[in-house]
């Protein structure tokens, strides 16, 4: 069993196209997250995705692995899916889905998204969450939050608050959906195979398309957050956090 760790990246982001070759405290966006994946101590194989000859240029350039995919896959999972046809990989294997909008994913939360596959072979699919501490996350929807049963495997995911407290004062924690998933292979056919779901085409959630089909995705909290770049306003912060970052 091998385990790849495949970052889809695309042109065409309609709130910020070419985000991937963005700047940040001086490397393209690309970059920052091709290094931190790169020091992950349990994956064997790293490539990049993409449809985009640009993108493609820029990788090759800083020395990392590239995968030229079509242009009409409907989410990143079927990128990743079309790369690990490319790269002949087997059923068995484990592949990674590593956003590439996320420049400061952390090492550590590669191996935690992959280590309930290594553990129990029942296992399909994982992917991560993060306690919020901004409160503004809760609300707003492009933090996309979670619930999960008893056992860590997750009940739905939401762009609205979930869950929602009826009563004032009443206290818990919410956690965050952060976009890193991991899959055995033969799985990640399966589910690229689906069609897409109605809750997946309404929330514009891909890991939707699993639950809506009856599949478990288990959840593994991470203690790293991984705050995404979705406009070019996004890029202060994301510097910001390079420089300073949180203990």
């Amino acid at each position: 069993m091998s385990i790849c760790a495949i970052i889809p990246s695309r042109w065409g982001s309609t709130r910020f196209a070419g985000k991937p070759l963005a700047r940040i405290c001086g490397k393209p966006m690309i970059q920052h997250v091709v290094e931190r994946v790169s020091q992950s101590k349990t994956i064997d194989m790293l490539a990049v995705a993409t449809d985009d000859l640009r993108i493609e240029g820029c990788v090759k350039d800083f020395g990392c692995r590239v995968i030229r995919t079509g242009s009409e896959n409907r989410s990143g999972s079927d990128r990743v899916a079309e790369a690990a046809d490319l790269l002949g990989l087997s059923g068995t294997d484990i592949v990674v889905n590593v956003q590439g909008d996320q420049p400061l994913v952390h090492p550590e939360s590669i191996d935690d998204v992959i280590s309930p596959l290594v553990a129990d072979e029942a296992v399909v699919m994982s992917t991560l969450a993060f306690k919020i501490v901004r409160p503004e996350e809760i609300t707003n929807p492009k933090d996309v939050k979670l619930v999960c049963d008893r056992r860590g495997f997750a009940l739905y995911f939401s762009r609205s608050a979930i869950p929602f407290g009826r009563d004032p004062g009443v206290v818990f924690d919410t956690y965050k959906h952060l976009g890193v998933y991991a899959y055995r292979k033969a799985f990640l056919d399966i589910f690229c195979s689906l069609e897409t779901g109605e809750l997946e085409r309404i929330e514009q959630l891909e890991q939707l398309r699993a639950l809506e089909n009856g599949y478990a995705i288990r959840v593994v909290a991470t203690r790293h957050d991984s705050p995404e770049v979705d406009l070019p306003e996004d890029i202060a912060r994301i510097e910001e956090l390079i420089k300073n970052p949180p203990s």
